[in-house]
């Protein structure tokens, strides 16, 4: 498992335009992107087409701040 963190921003009906800066553990940039896009489609019902994602950058194990990601990528 590899850290990425992925910025971008998705349509939000309230808010027209809401960024988002999120850490995510996986095997390569291809499921990262895929499961944000899951992940913020099933939180906040936007469709894919409404989800822009502006980058997707790896991320070295002593900089990942998400816990969950830290025990994904490293095991501690």
């Amino acid at each position: 498992m590899i850290g990425f963190r992925i910025a971008g921003s998705f349509k939000d009906a309230r808010q027209g335009m809401q960024p988002f800066n999120v850490e995510v553990a996986a095997e390569d940039e291809a499921a990262a992107r895929e499961q944000i896009v899951s992940t913020l489609g099933s939180r906040h019902k936007v469709k894919r087409w409404e989800i822009v994602i502006d980058s997707v950058n790896q991320i070295p194990n002593d900089e990942i701040v998400d816990h969950t990601v830290r025990y994904k990528v490293t095991g501690e």
